[in-house]
């Protein structure tokens, strides 16, 4: 984080799946909303659509070598479609962006879900819209103390 950022100013990356795009915009929605009850405009959010999960390390590895951003948030839903191993990709994603935050010291924020049992049908349709919202309003809580703490690393070195 440079020095200069506090979270008011900080520069956030938001990438987001694409799969179940209906669902996931209710992470970066509530994610934005409530950033801007914390005083974090959504100006100094960009968002950046990935076609799935699978696509958003290297994404966020991308955003990362630019050194503009302060924090990145992740979303996306990965789901059993029965034709892959949904836990391979889930495991993968998440690796491979713990992977990118350590080797870039840029902290990265997961709201990629796998639920155990997804089926596209209303009632599940209709829980993970509404779960995906909470998720969001908690990143956006995460990513502000992640933003305090980055803050005060910087103003005690």
């Amino acid at each position: 984080m440079n020095q200069k950022h506090t979270p008011e100013n900080a520069h956030i990356a938001f990438i987001q799946s694409s799969w179940h795009k209906d669902i996931v915009d209710q992470a970066r929605d509530s994610f934005i909303f409530e950033l801007g009850q914390k005083r974090i405009s959504h100006e100094q959010i960009n968002i950046f659509d990935v076609p799935g999960s699978l696509e958003i390390p290297l994404q966020a590895k991308l955003l990362a070598k630019t050194g503009k951003y302060d924090i990145i948030v992740a979303a996306g839903l990965i789901t059993d479609g029965g034709i892959y191993r949904h836990d391979f990709v889930a495991t993968t994603v998440s690796d491979a962006m713990m992977r990118v935050q350590l080797d870039y010291e840029i902290p990265i924020l997961s709201v990629v879900l796998t639920p155990h049992c997804f089926h596209d049908h209303e009632e599940h349709h209709n829980f993970f819209f509404e779960h995906f919202k909470k998720k969001g309003a908690e990143a956006a809580t995460a990513c502000m103390q992640t933003l305090q703490n980055l803050s005060a690393i910087s103003q005690s070195s």
